[in-house]
Parts: C-alpha cells; structure tokens; sequence
C-alpha cells in the first residue's frame, strides 16, 4: 500500500493491513522549557538517534547556559530541526533538554512502541520524505517545521505486531552487532600497534644500542645522543589560522576543509567524496593567504569534546585548491630542518601522549588549544634530517601493511552495516513479515561505540568551524 501519491519524493509501501494515520492524529507538539538548567542535555544525531551529550564527542558549541532549553521526556519524540532530512530524529530513552530550536512531539495515547516507533522513524525512505518536504536555501539551511512534519503520513501496525518486530530485530540485530564489534576490536588493536611503533620510532631510532641521553620532552624519555631538541616554533616558517568571516554566495566556491572533515593523522573522507565537501565563496584574498600547498600540516586548534581533547592533525596531501576553516590551524614546516612527515608523525605521538591537554584552555563549551605556549614551550626531539627521512619511509612501509587490513576490516563493516540497516526498514516497513516467527533465546548485544571517532552533530553553530 502505498503512502501519498502526491508526493513524488514518497516511495514507501506499508502492508494493506497497516492503517494510515496523518502526524497530527499522532503526535501533539510540546513546548515546555526549562527553568533552572539542570536537566542532563540530549544531542540528537542521525547517527545514533537521541543520546545524552556526555556520552558523545561533537563538534558544537554548548551554551554557557540550559535555562530556556528545551524539555523532552522518555518516550519523547525529538527532531533536530536543521538535520531532520538527513535522519536526526528519534525517541528518547532519557529524560533532559534540547536546543530550544529543536521540535518535541509526544504520542496522543499509547500508541507505538517506543522502540518501533524510534526504528521507524529514521528508515530511510521515511527519511526522504522529510527532505523532500524541508525548506532552505541550501542544504545547511534546510529546515523541516513541525505544521509540516504533522501531516505526514505514518503506518500505524498492530500493537503486537509492533512489539513482535522488535524481538525479532533485537535477536538478528545482536547477531550482527557481535560480528561487527569483533572487527571494531581488530581495528582498535591495530590502531594501538601503530601508536606503540610510532612511539619506539622517535625514541629510539632504529638501533637501541646507540648511546642515549635525557631529551628534556617528558613524554618521549631518553633518545638517541646525537638527536638534537628543537622548540615547535623553530620547526616552522609560518603558522596561521583559518578563515573567519566567509563572504557565502551559494554553494559553488573554494573547498573549504573543517575539523569535520579529519579524523586521525588522515582525513575523514576519500578522495571521491570531493563533491560532498563545503565549498564556499572567500573573497579573494583570503584564498590567496589561506591555500593549501602539498604538506601543510593542519591542527585542530579548536573543538574537541569532554572525552577527545582536540590536537589531532593531518597532512593535506590532496591535489587540488583547498583552504581550511577557522577552527584549524595551518603548519608550514621548514623543510631545510625537518621532513613534513616525520613532524606529523610526532604530532601524533604528542597527541596519544595526552600532551594536548597540557595546552587546553575551556571556554563557553568548547576547547581551544593555547598555541603560543604550544609553539614556544614544547619541544621536539629531532634527528639529522636523513635519519628522519629513513625513519619516515621505515614508518609509511609498516603501515601500509597495518592501514590496508584497518581499510579491510573496516569494508566489511560497512558491508554489515549496510545489511543491517536493510533488514531493519524492511522488517519495519512489513517487507519482512515477522509475526509467525518464533525468537529463540538469545543474548542481546548492542553495539560496541568504544573508540568511534568523533562525530560532528551539524548545528547552525557548526557552520563556520
């Protein structure tokens, strides 16, 4: 049966049996506002649905206050208003506050399953529906209203069958789960392996048996006697910070890079994701002074989280124009001291020493690293510039070996994911019929988050990091 037919953009199929009930005969919006601030403050994501924020690293600002924020019980339907057509909507479990931007809705009786109703309104052709009814001028302005989000049409199962769905996806679904936290494991483990090599590398060199002396960085120990101990500054022939004040026209213009977009020592994306990049018109100068040149190291000076601290960097190895935003910061070393590389290595290092938190200053909700205490305080240990391109090459040959089985390990997740994500919206959707299946006992596994990487929840605050 299908859902609107003047909706060209609606492409879903319920069963007959499933009857059809507009948003509005539903759901009632709930405008209630806290008082004081204390209410634990929820963060939805398209990702992970609606979660408490300190369980999350973001990339956002968080107001100094929560009073004015606003309120969302357990069984709450919450809609992040700005990124409803990518996803972000969900059903709390927790009780707290939201953006005051942020829609609220709450069932008229009891009339789905929370679970079900969580599942169901992130599948995704429901979730095409909402883009195709969300207003904006471009896609960071799009915005789904809550008249509008009312009159859509949403199925309506038999409670039991509501409740049969979710046994069922919770028993297949901790069969997945399992297999992809094995893999998540693997990788984590070939990810420590890599910090544990880097971190011999630029303490020791190659041979241990050399003669060692005290190298005055405490998180790197003894090193080599002939290795000399340089101060960041001195490693570098500029530094600068990122674009402020962007003069937008549309959304053709300079690929812009963000903290969004750099995940550790590598960016966040491949190179065919180009087309999904922000791009943004500068006005001329700004791109003159901010372009990006073959091994330019950029640091995360500004962002982070309660659980992440920002300090990550990433070589921009790309071969075409880029300039990068305000909360990075550009590092152009001096090539005649030191290979580009090797110094990114030991900002790697520095960063999984912890050293990053040594430089932290926390401000209305967001961190920000103190780059001339960084740039004049710490120190580097630096061997003779052929060692350090020996000790490079040494370093890219082991992890090629290690990065192809994460890039591996990594593709038969998405693989999983992907035939997870389908066995839920068609179970969901009654692709799948599932009353007359009986569920074994079984274990529930949910899904293992530890060691995901940050995840950037796109706010209107968001737009300019």
């Amino acid at each position: 049966m299908s859902t609107n037919l003047f909706n060209p953009a609606d492409k879903r199929e319920y069963p007959s049996r499933w009857p059809l009930c507009r948003g509005k005969q539903i759901f009632r919006v709930i405008d209630e506002y806290s008082e004081d601030g204390t209410e634990e403050l929820l963060s939805v994501s398209h990702i992970t649905g609606i979660t408490p924020r300190s369980q999350k690293n973001v990339t956002m600002f968080q107001a100094e206050s929560l009073i004015g924020y606003k309120l969302c019980q357990i069984g709450d339907v919450a809609a992040n208003t700005m990124w409803t057509w990518q996803g972000a909507i969900g059903v709390s479990s927790y009780a707290g506050v939201v953006s005051p931007s942020y829609n609220v809705y709450r069932q008229r009786g009891d009339i789905y399953n929370s679970r079900f109703l969580d599942l169901l309104l992130r599948e995704k052709r429901l979730v095409d529906v909402y883009h195709s009814l969300s207003t904006g001028i471009r896609p960071s302005r799009l915005r789904l209203y809550a008249d509008v989000f009312l009159t859509i049409q949403f199925p309506v199962p038999p409670r039991e069958e509501q409740d049969q769905i979710v046994r069922f996806l919770d028993w297949k679904v901790s069969g997945i789960n399992k297999l992809i936290n094995i893999k998540k494991k693997e990788i984590r483990n070939l990810k420590e392996l890599k910090k544990v090599i880097i971190s011999n590398v630029i303490t020791y060199g190659f041979d241990d048996k050399v003669p060692m002396k005290n190298s005055e960085v405490k998180w790197i120990g003894n090193i080599p006697a002939h290795w000399s101990i340089r101060k960041l500054k001195e490693l570098f022939v500029s530094c600068d910070s990122g674009a402020w004040g962007d003069d937008v026209t549309n959304d053709v213009g300079t690929i812009c890079l963000r903290v969004a977009d750099m995940d550790f020592h590598a960016f966040a994306f491949k190179n065919s994701d180009i087309e999904a990049l922000t791009k943004r018109s500068y006005k001329p100068e700004v791109v003159d002074k901010l372009l990006l040149c073959k091994g330019d190291i950029l640091l995360e000076k500004s962002g982070g989280g309660e659980k992440q601290p920002v300090g990550r960097t990433v070589i921009f190895d790309k071969s075409y124009d880029a300039v990068f935003a305000n909360f990075m910061q550009r590092l152009r070393v001096d090539e005649r001291i030191a290979n580009y590389k090797y110094i990114a290595f030991l900002f790697y290092s520095m960063y999984n020493h912890g050293r990053s938190w040594y430089y932290v200053k926390q401000t209305t909700g967001i961190q920000n690293l103190d780059l001339h205490s960084l740039l004049s305080s710490e120190k580097f240990p630096i061997p003779p510039r052929s060692e350090q391109d020996q000790i490079v090459l040494y370093l890219e040959r082991k992890f090629l070996i290690l990065n192809n089985t994460i890039d591996k390990l990594t593709a038969e997740i998405e693989t999983i994911e992907e035939y997870r994500t389908r066995l839920i919206s068609d179970t969901v959707t009654g692709k799948i019929d599932v009353r007359d299946i009986e569920i074994p006992e079984y274990e529930y596994v949910g899904e293992d988050m530890v060691g995901d990487e940050i995840e950037s929840e796109d706010t209107e605050e968001q737009e300019d990091l």
